[in-house]
């Protein structure tokens, strides 16, 4: 799950990690409220107005802007909310602004440009351990420092078991060039950073840029934050923050019914039982000349309801030109899923695009005779490279 700029830094202050102060708006008369109070408690006159979406790169999409008035932060506030933003993480279509964070400048005024670093904490799955990744270049995006000057990136990994330790964060901060209290900031600021990643279960914390400020002050500016979605049950004040206004509808219908989707560009929707088997149908499908439309694991517990529920959400992208159901009965019986098929055909009404259907494994023969006796238009597939061969006839 992913949260907001606003919500991370809620999370980042509790561990004690010092962090730009900021008030979130939802209208521009709450932006000025928000300005006048931030300059009675930090004697800012200078603001950050930032869109909040969950993407990347809001700033050169114009989502965040500085204010030197208060009149510029009702008029930037005003010009951000309610704007579509297009940044290369929402894609071309964007996303609507509906909130802002409007933020202390935190860029003393009149001082030469404070350093700025990038520090991000995720988990390296080859090596079963987190990992701290991080970089004197902070304020760029760290894909372009990895392939342009891969020297200047850092890892240091660290066992769950034991956690950091108190030498990995002065390893740290020494390769970062700090010394003194600056040294010492940053010391502190690692370790509140991972105690946070671990204690709430984060599947990624990502700060860029952190701040050192002439005065030896290290901050967190920005704060993308996501949750591991199997671990919210232990988080509910966390997962309260989740915004509805940011996810995928089609997701949120998903989740619903208990099944596993993602939403893709493509053109060929996805029904499939097993996350191998999904990834290695979408793989297929490319091969064949086609393109995933989606993600779609119907699980082991899947049922004429559920399987339904999935050709309704594959049927709501318009780019969808045909459905691939691939299910290898193991746990799900495959007559469960062919009366899905035909009960989806007959509570949705015509289907007006081909569906090419391969059930192999338990109860198949059965399955295959449900089929047959419903009369539908389907395409039937014994083997992967007989589905292969019917995406690539009918799509490509």
């Amino acid at each position: 799950m992913n949260i907001h700029e606003y919500q991370g830094k809620e999370l980042l202050k509790k561990f004690n990690v010092n962090i730009q102060e900021g008030i979130l708006a939802n209208t521009p008369g709450e932006a000025v409220a928000a300005a006048n109070t931030l300059h009675a408690q930090t004697g800012t006159n200078y603001y950050v107005i930032k869109a909040q979406v969950h993407a990347g790169g809001r700033g050169k999409g114009g989502g965040v802007k500085l204010a030197k008035s208060i009149d510029e932060v009702k008029d930037i506030a005003g010009k951000i909310i309610g704007m579509t933003l297009v940044t290369p993480q929402t894609g071309p279509q964007g996303k609507v602004v509906h909130k802002v964070l409007v933020a202390q400048d935190v860029y003393y005024p009149g001082e030469s440009k404070p350093l700025e670093f990038y520090m991000s904490i995720l988990l390296d799955r080859e090596r079963g351990q987190d990992v701290v990744i991080y970089s004197t270049e902070g304020g760029m995006d760290i894909e372009e420092v990895a392939a342009k000057t891969p020297e200047k990136l850092f890892k240091e990994h660290i066992d769950p078991g034991v956690g950091l330790q108190p030498f990995q964060a002065r390893k740290i901060a020494f390769r970062l060039g700090l010394e003194g209290e600056a040294n010492k900031q940053m010391v502190k600021f690692v370790t509140g950073l991972y105690n946070m990643f671990s204690s709430v279960d984060a599947s990624l914390v990502e700060i860029n840029p952190v701040l050192k400020t002439s005065d030896n002050k290290i901050l967190a500016v920005d704060a993308k934050v996501n949750i591991d979605d199997n671990a919210l049950y232990r988080h509910p004040d966390i997962e309260a923050m989740r915004d509805l206004q940011e996810e995928d509808p089609a997701e949120m219908e998903a989740k619903q019914f208990n099944l596993n989707y993602v939403s893709l560009d493509g053109n060929v929707g996805c029904m499939v039982n097993g996350a191998g088997l999904a990834m290695a149908t979408m793989d297929m499908v490319k091969l064949s000349g086609g393109e995933p439309a989606n993600f779609l694991d119907v699980g082991g517990t899947a049922n004429a309801t559920t399987v339904e529920a999935g050709f309704r959400i594959i049927l709501e992208d318009k780019k969808v030109k045909a459905i691939l159901v691939n299910i290898f009965g193991g746990i799900v019986r495959c007559d469960r899923v062919a009366q899905g098929i035909v009960d989806a055909y007959k509570n949705i009404g015509s289907i007006n695009i081909p569906i090419i259907v391969r059930l192999q494994g338990t109860n198949a023969v059965e399955a295959k005779k449900i089929i047959e006796d419903s009369g539908l238009k389907v395409y039937p597939a014994v083997l992967l490279s007989e589905a292969a061969d019917l995406v690539k006839r009918l799509v490509v």
